[in-house]
């Protein structure tokens, strides 16, 4: 079902054209399974929405749906914007398991430190080698958050202290490594998380700092375990746009979307996402809650031992799907290292 909405307006179409105003053609829908009022929402998806308006000179207008107000939950996003239920859609690409397999490869642990910098890297992959698993959607942007951690009910500082909780896992790779931990993985949407944690559901979760805010996490767990240097986990986002939503555009109205899409955007998102880091930091920091710190060193020596089964895993699961695995984790590492290091958006 084609969302799309062209409109001719007839004779007030005329008086409008007579004045030099310019009459809406196109409403397009923005589901997304966040709180109107959080970081990414306002930060990132509003920022977009509100250039491509802006530049189109209104022709565009782009409704935004929060909290999966279109129905549905958030795994089904991806096929809401395949199937026409919404034009666009913002999603964790690791709802839907294995769908998307190469995109896993920044999901890896030890895999992410700067978030700009990955971004640029999932970009050029995803131009690169990523577009026949995207090719039932039109791709906007790629990013990912900052450095994973926990947020847990007691403190967390090496693997052994997560045996035995219930933890909220963002991804199948994310599950597997609380598996390793001794750790049960809950699946949850991010929505549920603060009824799982004020209920005893879970007793902890692994969501990036700036989400907290939005769904209260400061106020209902304690301790935060956060490392030094690359996150032990990350999580990759889509910006994706239904097929004949986009193709339907004239194309003047497809260079406004092309021209707020690509390589500007994504790192853009992915390091707008990062900045938000500090300031829902500091939320938990005035609570006073305890902050862990795992250094490099204990990460080295404590965690990376736990955690590479799921790199060695990963590669031989991608290599038997006729992947190369070990050729992806190389070719993003030399980009993040390389010619995306530092990388800056002028979005």
């Amino acid at each position: 079902m084609n969302k799309l909405k062209s409109t001719l307006y007839g004779a007030t179409a005329l008086a409008f054209a007579a004045s030099g105003a310019i009459a809406q053609e196109v409403t397009l829908n923005l589901h997304q399974f966040l709180p109107a009022q959080a970081n990414v929402p306002v930060q990132i998806l509003d920022v977009w929405a509100d250039k491509v308006e802006a530049a189109s000179d209104g022709r565009i207008k782009i409704e935004r749906f929060a909290s999966m107000a279109l129905g549905g939950t958030p795994p089904e996003l991806m096929d809401q914007a395949i199937d026409g239920v919404a034009d666009i859609v913002w999603t964790v690409v690791g709802y839907t398991p294995g769908r998307f397999p190469s995109t896993e490869v920044f999901e890896l642990p030890f895999m992410v430190e700067d978030a700009r910098a990955a971004s640029c890297a999932y970009w050029t992959m995803y131009e690169k080698n990523m577009q026949e698993e995207f090719k039932d959607v039109h791709i906007l942007g790629t990013w990912v958050h900052g450095p994973g951690m926990f947020h847990t009910s007691d403190p967390v500082e090496v693997p052994s202290d997560l045996e035995g909780m219930k933890i909220r896992g963002g991804s199948r790779l994310v599950n597997e490594l609380l598996e390793l931990t001794g750790a049960t993985p809950v699946g949850m949407p991010v929505p549920a998380i603060a009824e799982g944690l004020s209920k005893g559901v879970i007793d902890g979760t692994t969501i990036p700092w700036e989400v907290t805010p939005a769904i209260k996490v400061s106020e209902l767990v304690s301790n935060h375990t956060e490392f030094e240097g690359p996150g032990l986990y990350t999580l990759g986002f889509v910006l994706a746009m239904n097929n004949d939503s986009y193709n339907n555009l004239p194309d003047d109205l497809k260079a406004v979307i092309d021209a707020n899409s690509g390589m500007e955007f994504s790192v853009f998102a992915g390091g707008t996402q990062a900045e938000a880091d500090g300031p829902a930091r500091q939320i938990a920091v005035d609570l006073g809650n305890t902050i862990v710190t795992v250094d490099a060193a204990t990460a080295q020596s404590d965690w990376l031992p736990v955690v590479e089964p799921i790199v060695a895993d990963w590669v031989a699961e991608m290599t038997s799907n006729g992947h190369d695995g070990q050729s992806l984790i190389d070719e993003a590492k030399a980009l993040m290292s390389g010619e995306c290091k530092g990388a800056t958006s002028n979005f």
